[in-house]
């Protein structure tokens, strides 16, 4: 995989072929199959509305985010086998597995940070892509106009680790012109149940401004593209 520093702790890994197409295709197949779909309400400026996508979820301990809990749930045997391969190719532990399954382009996610206590100071997302091509934008949390824009292919792995939780933002925008389906198997190590906490944990400073590199947006398109 190929590194991107950040600057201030900050990074990610990117293999666009991590799969090949056929495994990343039948991957997508059997996981629509296998797993349990859900279109769950979240909170979202203070209001309850629903997700704008379908989730199925996977871990031993719940996981609570967006006003939302998910309870425990069995992986599926695909799932399973995914997951130790990932698990093998970041080379960190990975207990709880979150899978979005956006329908069309019109399913998005909103932009925000993976940055829920139990997670720990430093987390590592990691996230397989599979079926359409979509944006994947990164957006730091102290200038907003300082973003990347990924476009991550079928087969893709991305890795986000350091402080980029702590001082990134991430989302998935709306394409009105993708009318397939794409799913986003995320990975991460959950350290205790909802309201664990680190006995380290000091609140982090806020990111410095000249620090990281310039403002521009930058497209890094996939291989192709």
């Amino acid at each position: 995989m190929n590194r991107t520093e950040l600057g201030q702790g900050c990074w990610y890994d990117l293999d666009q072929e991590w799969l090949s197409e056929a495994e990343a295709d039948g991957l997508m197949q059997a996981l629509l199959a296998e797993l349990t779909w859900e279109e769950r309400p979240v909170v979202a400026f203070g209001q309850e509305i629903l997700q704008p996508r379908l989730v199925g979820w996977a871990g031993e301990l719940p996981y609570r985010y967006s006003g939302q809990t998910l309870p425990p749930r069995a992986p599926t045997p695909t799932l399973s086998a995914l997951w130790e391969r990932v698990q093998e190719a970041v080379g960190e532990p990975l207990n709880h597995a979150v899978v979005n399954r956006y329908r069309d382009g019109r399913d998005h996610m909103a932009m925000h940070a993976d940055n829920e206590p139990e997670l720990g100071q430093f987390p590592v997302i990691a996230a397989v892509s599979l079926g359409a091509p979509r944006k994947f934008m990164l957006e730091w949390k102290v200038k907003r106009k300082r973003r990347r824009t990924l476009r991550l292919r079928p087969g893709s792995l991305l890795v986000m680790g350091g402080a980029m939780q702590r001082k990134w933002r991430h989302s998935v925008p709306k394409m009105a012109e993708v009318t397939d389906e794409r799913i986003n198997v995320t990975f991460r190590f959950l350290h205790g149940p909802p309201g664990w906490r680190d006995p380290r944990w000091k609140p982090s400073a806020p990111p410095q401004a000249d620090e990281g590199g310039g403002e521009q947006d930058e497209d890094q398109p996939a291989a192709g593209d």
